[in-house]
């Protein structure tokens, strides 16, 4: 089993498998940036999915127990549920996982769940349809998303747990509505405070929700109480509504890094 400095198993691997996105969102991606005439990785620069394959089995023999997808946007790469069926082949592995926007869900779900995908963590930093396409460069509405969580629910791609990046001034009105939302459907929403990804808006501190007030907000209108981690080295600090009735999550990037 390998470890990282604090003596922490690493048993997840993460895998991007494409520097593209179909969204831009100017925390991660701003357009600004990542324009029309912007050079991403040619095809050839890319890992094939065998070489990736051939990855996951070596990192399984060093412990990895779990893989999860990521980008860019994962599913605008082709026939990502390919990738998925060599990948559920390594033995070791009981989970695979995949971090998306969602919006491509509804063509991909049923397909993805076949070839061995278990979960999928999906991307929404607004219930508000105005204060969402903000977030994310106006490329694609509410609605968009919510078919596609209905797609993986459909397909079993579940639990299904919901990120949302919070930025003080722009989305932090709406978080409470968010987590009410996920509570009443049955989705862990992780709250992950505002990191300038895309090195955009110079890390300025302003623009950060720190955890300890989304806690609070949230805690005025539906009591919290804090929870144990399911494993060492979780990287969400997970918090559970004092009724029992579900829980949400903290990524804590900025205030105190995991």
């Amino acid at each position: 089993m390998i470890q990282d400095t604090l003596h922490r198993p690493l048993r997840d691997l993460r895998i991007s498998v494409t520097d593209r996105c179909n969204f831009r969102c100017p925390y991660c991606m701003p357009a600004e940036i990542f324009g029309e005439h912007y050079r991403f990785l040619p095809r050839e620069k890319l890992l094939t999915y065998d070489e990736i394959a051939r990855l996951g089995h070596i990192f399984a023999a060093l412990g990895v127990r779990k893989f999860r997808l990521t980008g860019g946007e994962p599913l605008v790469r082709p026939h990502l549920e390919r990738l998925v069926e060599k990948l559920a082949m390594v033995q070791e592995v009981s989970d695979i996982a995949m971090t998306t926007n969602g919006v491509l869900l509804p063509k991909k779900a049923q397909a993805l769940k076949a070839a061995g995908l278990k979960r999928v963590t999906v991307s929404l930093d607004s219930l508000d349809d105005t204060v969402f396409r903000r977030m994310n460069g106006n490329r694609a509405g509410v609605d968009d998303v919510l078919a596609g969580i209905r797609a993986a629910e459909k397909a079993g791609l579940s639990p299904i747990k919901i990120n949302c990046v919070v930025r003080r001034g722009v989305n932090d009105h709406t978080i409470v509505d968010l987590a009410r939302w996920g509570r009443e459907n049955g989705y862990i929403v992780r709250f992950i405070e505002y990191m300038d990804v895309g090195t955009l808006n110079g890390w300025r501190m302003d623009d950060v929700v720190p955890a300890s007030e989304i806690v609070a907000r949230i805690d005025e209108s539906m009591p919290l109480e804090p929870a144990e981690p399911n494993y060492r080295g979780e990287v969400a600090r997970r918090y559970r509504y004092r009724d029992g009735s579900g829980e949400i999550g903290l990524i804590t990037s900025v205030t105190q890094p995991f």
